[in-house]
C-alpha cells in the first residue's frame, strides 16, 4: 500500500510552536529547539521553552534573560520567576532593567508602649502608560501558600471569615496604590468621585464600573487586567502576615485613614478624618502595595457566599454565590477597626455606588 507522504511518521521532527505535535514525533530539541519555540505566537509554547532553557546552561540562560523584553507579560513573568532567585550580577541586573525595584519602609506597629519599629524591604515592578504622562505602576506579588480567613479567636471576626483554609496563590501583579481619580479620568474620560483630588482613589463607581475600567485598559496595553479576587487580595494584603492587620495586631491613626475614633483591643482611639486621602501617603506592607487598610473599600470580582465552605484553594475567584452582591475588601475611612482587618468582607450589589468604594487593579497570573 502507498504511504500517504502527508502522514507524519513517528521519526519526523516538528518545529515546536509551528504545528501541532504528531503522536509519536520527537519535537526539535536542544537550544535551536528552545529558541524555535520562543518564536512561536503561542503564549503557553513560549513559557514551557523557558522551562526547558534551564538545562542548556548559559545558552538557555541567554535566552530566558532575552524574554524579559517579551512583549507578552505572561512569557516576560514566567522568565522573571525563573531568574529572581539567582545570584549571578548580571542576570540582577537585566532584571532591574526590565523589571526595577523600589525600596519603601515597612512599619510594624508593638505593644508595650504602643510604638511603631521600622524595617527595609523592595519590590519588582512595571508602569503602564495611560498616556497623557499618567503611569500605573504594578507590583509583583510572589505566588504562595496562606491560612485564609480569621480564627474564632479573633477579636471582632465573624463566622463568615471561617473555616479558616489553606489557599495557593499564583504569583501575579496588583497595583500598587488604588485607581486614582486622575487614572480613571484618563480611561474613562469623567470622575463620579465625591472627594474629588487627582491623586484620591476614585470613588462612588459600582462593580460594573471597575470591571468596565479593567475592559478598557486591557483593550489599550494588550494585557488582562482585572480585579483582585478575594484570595489574591487577602494574600496580598497579608503579605506573610498572620495577624489582624498586615502591621501587626494594633492599629493607629497614624499609619491608616479610617474611623479611629473607636479602639481596637489596646489600641487608643484616635482621629477620624471624614474622607478619603491621597494615596501612597500612609506606610506600604511587605509586598509595596498601600493603603490595604482603610481609606476606600476594594471591590474584588468574587460572588458574595456567607462563609467559606466549598471556597476555591487556587487563588480564583468565586463564581457559584446566589446573587449579585460582590465581595469588598480593607475597609474604608468611614470603617472602624474591626471593618480593617486583613480577613474582613463585607459585600454590596454590583450596582452599588458610594464614596467608600473603590478597587486595584491585577495583571491575570500565569505558572511558568
Amino acid at each position: 500500500m502507498t504511504e500517504n507522504q502527508n502522514q507524519p511518521r513517528e521519526y519526523d521532527a516538528v518545529k515546536g510552536g509551528e504545528s501541532q505535535v504528531p503522536l509519536g514525533a520527537p519535537v526539535l530539541g536542544g537550544i535551536p529547539g528552545v529558541k524555535s519555540r520562543l518564536a512561536s505566537p503561542i503564549v503557553e509554547v513560549k513559557i514551557a521553552a523557558l522551562s526547558e532553557a534551564l538545562k542548556y546552561g548559559d545558552a538557555g540562560l541567554d535566552l530566558i534573560i532575552g524574554s524579559l523584553q517579551d512583549e507578552s507579560m505572561a512569557v516576560k513573568f514566567a522568565a522573571y520567576s525563573l531568574l529572581k532567585d539567582r545570584d549571578e550580577l548580571n542576570i540582577k541586573e537585566q532584571l532591574d532593567k526590565y523589571l526595577p525595584i523600589f525600596e519603601f519602609d515597612v512599619i510594624t506597629v508593638n505593644f508595650q508602649p504602643l510604638k511603631n519599629s521600622c524595617s527595609r524591604n523592595y519590590a519588582h515592578f512595571f508602569t503602564e502608560d495611560l498616556g497623557n504622562s499618567i503611569v500605573l505602576e504594578m507590583v509583583y506579588i510572589p505566588g504562595g501558600t496562606f491560612m485564609m480567613g480569621s480564627p474564632s479567636t479573633e477579636s471582632g471576626s465573624s463566622d463568615s471569615e471561617r473555616p479558616q483554609h489553606q489557599v495557593t496563590v499564583p504569583a501575579f501583579f496588583a497595583g500598587k496604590y488604588l485607581i486614582t481619580q486622575v487614572q480613571w479620568q484618563a480611561v474613562m474620560g469623567n470622575n463620579p468621585s465625591y472627594y474629588k483630588r487627582e491623586k484620591r482613589p476614585v470613588e462612588n463607581v459600582t462593580w460594573d464600573d471597575a470591571v468596565e475600567f479593567c475592559a478598557k485598559i486591557s483593550q489599550k496595553t494588550g494585557k488582562k487586567y482585572r480585579l483582585l479576587s478575594e484570595a489574591e487580595w487577602e494574600y496580598a494584603c497579608r503579605a506573610g502576615t498572620t495577624t489582624p492587620f498586615h502591621f501587626g495586631k494594633y492599629i493607629t491613626m497614624e499609619i491608616v485613614n479610617y474611623n479611629a475614633s473607636d479602639p481596637y483591643g489596646y489600641t487608643p482611639g484616635g482621629l477620624y478624618r471624614e474622607e478619603t486621602t491621597e494615596v501612597g501617603i500612609f506606610p506600604p506592607n511587605a509586598f509595596g502595595l498601600y493603603d490595604m487598610h482603610g481609606n476606600v473599600l476594594e471591590w474584588c470580582s468574587d460572588r458574595w457566599n456567607q462563609n467559606y465552605n466549598g471556597a476555591p484553594t487556587d487563588g480564583s475567584s468565586w463564581e457559584t454565590g446566589k446573587d449579585d452582591y460582590r465581595v469588598l475588601r480593607g475597609g474604608s475611612w468611614i470603617s472602624d477597626c474591626i471593618g480593617c482587618r486583613c480577613a474582613s468582607r463585607p459585600a454590596s450589589p454590583a450596582g452599588n455606588r458610594w464614596s467608600g468604594n473603590s478597587f486595584r487593579v491585577a495583571v491575570a497570573s500565569v505558572s511558568p
